[in-house]
C-alpha cells in the first residue's frame, strides 16, 4: 500500500514537472516570437527611414548622406530587449534629425513623396508599439511562472530565467518630436 502511494506521488510530481516544462517552453517561445516580430518591424522601419533620408537629399545632400550612413551603421538585429531599447533610442535621434531638416525646408514637408514615406514610418511605429506590448505581456507571463512557487523549482532546474522588459524612457516621450500633430489641437502652454 505504501509503495502504491509513493508511486502515485512520484507520477503526480512527474506529471507536474512535464506540464510545467511544456508551459515554460511555450512561454519562452512566445517571447522569442514577439522579439522576432519586433525585429522584423524595426528592420522595415529602418528601410523606410533610409528612404526618407534619401528623399531629403534633394534639399540637403550632406545631411541626407550622413543620416543614411548612420542608419546603415546602426541598424542591426534586435534579439534581446536591450537591443530593442537601444534601437528605439537611436530611432528617436534619427527622427529628430529628419524633423529638423524638414523644418528647415518647408517644401520638403509638403512634398507628396516625403508625406507618403513619413506615413509609412508612422505605420511601422504603430506596429512596433503593438509588438512591444505583446512582448511585455508575454514576458510578464513567463516571469510570473519563473518566480511563482512551485513552478520556480522546475524553472530553476531547467535554467529558465526572467525576461527583461522593453522600457520607454518617460523623459524621451515628453521630448519626442510630434510627427503628426492632431488637427485642431490646442498649443501646449
Amino acid at each position: 500500500m505504501t509503495l502504491i502511494i509513493v508511486l502515485v506521488i512520484l507520477v503526480l510530481i512527474g506529471f507536474y514537472f512535464i506540464t510545467t516544462q511544456r508551459e515554460l517552453v511555450r512561454l519562452d517561445e512566445n517571447c522569442n516570437n514577439a522579439l522576432g516580430q519586433i525585429e522584423v518591424q524595426l528592420q522595415s522601419r529602418w528601410e523606410e527611414l533610409t528612404n526618407v533620408a534619401e528623399s531629403v537629399a534633394q534639399y540637403d545632400e550632406h545631411e541626407s548622406k550622413t543620416m543614411i550612413e548612420t542608419i546603415r551603421a546602426r541598424q542591426g538585429s534586435a534579439r534581446t530587449a536591450g537591443d530593442v531599447n537601444t534601437q528605439e533610442d537611436f530611432m528617436g535621434q534619427i527622427m529628430s534629425r529628419i524633423m529638423a531638416v524638414a523644418e528647415a525646408y518647408p517644401q520638403l514637408q509638403s512634398a507628396a513623396n516625403y508625406q507618403e514615406l513619413i506615413a509609412h514610418v508612422k505605420e511601422y511605429n504603430e506596429n512596433v508599439r503593438i509588438s512591444r506590448m505583446v512582448y511585455n505581456d508575454t514576458a510578464t507571463k513567463i516571469n510570473r511562472y519563473v518566480r511563482s512557487f512551485p513552478s520556480n523549482i522546475v524553472a530553476n532546474i531547467l535554467h529558465f530565467g526572467l525576461r527583461e522588459y522593453l522600457k520607454v524612457d518617460k523623459e524621451e516621450m515628453r521630448s519626442a518630436p510630434v510627427l503628426f500633430p492632431k488637427k485642431n489641437a490646442q498649443p501646449q502652454q
